[in-house]
């Protein structure tokens, strides 16, 4: 399964760009790599990688810009960043330019690869809800509404009521459509993390809690007591649909 996977590596240390080689080389996973952010497109374009590893701090142009850069051309490939900073307003920067997850380093290798596989497993789920839809295009698709925005299955494009719009990552897209598709429900934290990072993930809630408050702000529920995207306090989270 794993031979038909290609991992983009975009990292200029170069003990750690190859040990991540050798890493998911004993894993089955073909890989290619890319030592300067300001190439990083330009390898993507070439080797058309299922997932990409991605360090924040590169030479020529830094990981967020090339997340960012990246979601704003529709490229709705699996992005994890690899970051050497452990505060909470560095991890938020990259989930907010369109990252799917992180690890802050120094990693372990059983948990890096364990959200690697979860990503993929993700991104296989999102394919086979669109039979031919292009992973890297957009394209018009089922449309339904949270809070004060109308949502695009097809585009992954949220567009509020106020008529400004913006894209979802892939994780906010499937978080998203957990919460839709349960409208009214107590959700624990754990069952979240379960169905949309995977039984294998190894982090904490925090990251589920960044993520939710992304999706507040994309969704016009921003701010100190928000009306649809509830926290139910000790437990997880509940969406009350608009009237």
């Amino acid at each position: 399964m794993n031979s038909d996977t290609k991992i983009l590596i975009v990292e200029d240390d170069p003990s750690i760009r190859f040990g991540l080689v050798e890493v998911f080389a004993s894993e089955g996973f073909p890989t290619a790599t890319c030592e300067r952010g300001d190439r990083a497109e330009e390898a993507i374009a070439e080797e058309l990688p299922d997932l990409i590893i991605l360090d924040v701090m590169l030479p020529g142009k830094n990981g967020y810009e090339i997340c960012r850069d990246l979601r704003r051309a529709k490229c709705r490939v699996p992005i994890l960043m690899l970051t050497a900073k452990g505060q909470e307003l560095d991890k938020v920067v990259g989930l907010d330019a369109g990252a799917d997850d992180y690890v802050t380093k120094p990693f372990g290798v059983r948990e890096l690869l364990a959200r690697v596989h979860a990503l993929l497993r993700r991104a296989r789920r999102e394919e086979e809800s669109a039979p031919g839809a292009d992973p890297a295009a957009g394209g018009a698709g089922k449309t339904f509404r949270v809070g004060e925005a109308f949502v695009d299955e097809g585009s992954w494009e949220i567009t509020r009521l106020d008529g400004s719009s913006d894209r979802l990552t892939p994780k906010e897209m499937e978080l998203l459509r957990f919460f839709h598709r349960r409208p009214g429900t107590v959700l624990s934290r754990d069952l979240i993390l379960d169905a949309v990072w995977g039984v294998r993930y190894f982090g904490t809630t925090r990251t589920l809690d960044q993520c939710v408050a992304q999706l507040r702000k994309k969704i016009g529920d921003a701010g100190s007591s928000p009306r649809f995207l509830r926290t139910v306090h000790g437990v997880g989270y509940r969406l009350d649909q608009p009237e």
